[in-house]
């Protein structure tokens, strides 16, 4: 047990660059109205993962033992790093981007040229005033509440979610493998769905704070009928909702969460940005877990009263998105607002 989790805090450690990079990406190579479209689905990529391997770890397990899926997924991950070490440039530097291109994401609102302004190099990219920015904005304090919020929810789903259907209602180890793709499919839907509206709100005329903040508001209220699971009586049933409530949490976080920073950063820390961001909400992974383990434990298996902790997070985060976080813009950035910013860009 020690060695495992030390190992899985060493992956927690090494792939934690990976969403601060995407959200720095997706900034530098993609027009305003598409970026929440763009981040939902890196975002919601994790949930597909989930879909397509708890049946094959249930498999591979069953087929040829517990190390294997270690493996096979390890595996996945060099060639995952090749594939991006071969095609991933700047959108300058990209053999395959023509001069038309460059212009349509530029005049969009792209930051191309975020790392070779000569203004960021004259001075270090990490202040003291830009961190005291990130650590003190009731607007960004909100999107990392919301992310803790939706991580926790992921983390209910990654861990707990296939031991209950064991446990709780009466499943095997393989049954419950296949029975957790609904959801995580559904997950992944909702994700790419969350960041289509958004970016449709705004090419409507909606603003900035109401294409982002509403699909969170709703998608997050909706995610709280998990609970209702407590007191059905079909495993069917069961399913079902907890596939509607991860489509609306996916909503929830393709809309409102990574977008937020890739909107509001300052220019020159969106990826610093994006990991304190990344960081609150992987304490959600850290803490829901084992909460969530006592809660049952506590009450003498009663998984009943850990979905209601589980849901009072979505009640938490759609309360915040309400009502404290205000209007959305980016920091530093008083020139452009972005609320002001929603005609489509001319192709």
């Amino acid at each position: 047990m020690t060695l495992l989790f030390a190992l899985r805090f060493i992956l927690g450690f090494v792939e934690a660059p990976s969403f601060p990079a995407n959200a720095r990406i997706a900034v530098m190579w993609f027009p305003k109205l598409e970026r929440g479209r763009v981040t939902s689905l890196f975002a919601s990529a994790s949930y597909f993962a989930v879909g397509i391997f708890s049946p094959l770890s249930g498999w591979l397990v069953s087929a040829f033992g517990w190390p294997w899926p270690f493996f096979v997924l390890g595996m996945i991950g060099f060639v995952g790093a090749l594939v991006w070490g071969r095609f991933m440039h700047e959108p300058r530097r990209h053999p395959n981007v023509s001069q038309a291109e460059l212009d349509f994401i530029v005049a969009g609102g792209a930051l191309v040229d975020i790392d070779d302004k000569p203004e960021l190099k004259s001075k270090p990219h990490v202040s003291g005033a830009i961190l005291k920015k990130l650590l003190t904005s009731r607007m960004l304090w909100c999107a990392y509440a919301g992310q803790y919020c939706t991580i926790a929810l992921s983390y209910f789903f990654i861990t707990w979610f296939p031991i209950y259907l064991v446990q709780a209602r009466g499943m095997n180890v393989m049954q419950a493998g296949f029975a957790s793709v609904a959801p995580s499919l559904f997950g992944f839907a909702g994700g790419i769905s969350g960041g289509w509206v958004s970016d449709s709100l705004i090419q409507r005329g909606w603003s900035i704070t109401s294409a982002r903040k509403t699909p969170f508001i709703l998608g997050m209220f909706a995610a709280t009928s998990l609970v209702l699971a407590s007191v059905a009586d079909s495993n069917v049933l069961v399913i079902a909702l907890m596939s509607f409530a991860y489509y609306a949490k996916g909503v929830a976080a393709g809309a409102g969460t990574w977008a937020v920073v890739t909107d509001t950063a300052p220019r020159e820390a969106v990826g610093l940005a994006g990991s304190i961001f990344n960081c609150v909400g992987n304490i959600g992974g850290i803490v829901t877990p084992i909460v969530f383990g006592y809660i049952v434990a506590a009450t003498g298996g009663d998984y009943g009263a850990g979905l209601y902790f589980v849901g009072a997070h979505c009640v938490v985060a759609a309360l915040l998105f309400l009502f404290v976080m205000g209007r959305i813009e980016r920091i530093g950035d008083e020139r452009t607002q972005l609320d002001a910013m929603t005609a489509p860009v001319p192709s």
